[in-house]
């Protein structure tokens, strides 16, 4: 299930600041989160409307965590570097393996 926070910044179509803009509150009564204040200048979003935004919200979730496995797994850019360096050296494609690798681990959707 996606969470509130991103089904309201695909409500607004924009980055919401959940400091000042949309306060959430969970009182941990199993009921999970809910907009506890909206200061923003467009209308506050029904649950009917969150929840049409089930599916699109939950896409960008799947991607985001696809792009941080993928961040996680690429060598560092000092590592590449060098792997660079020694391809075009040796005449080797270490460096596109190792990059192809990680796609093919953890592709996009």
């Amino acid at each position: 299930m996606a969470s509130l926070l991103n089904k309201i910044r695909k409500y607004v179509n924009a980055e919401v600041d959940f400091t000042s803009d949309v306060l959430l509150q969970d009182d941990s009564n199993g009921q999970g989160a809910y907009i506890k204040e909206w200061n923003l200048d467009i209308a506050k979003p029904t649950q009917e409307q969150l929840d049409a935004l089930e599916t699109e919200a939950q896409a960008e979730e799947d991607l985001q965590t696809i792009l941080n496995t993928r961040a996680n797994a690429y060598p560092s850019i000092q590592e590449q570097l060098d792997m660079q360096y020694w391809d075009k050296v040796n005449g080797t494609t270490n460096w596109e393996d190792a990059i192809a690798k990680v796609k093919a681990d953890t592709p996009k959707p």
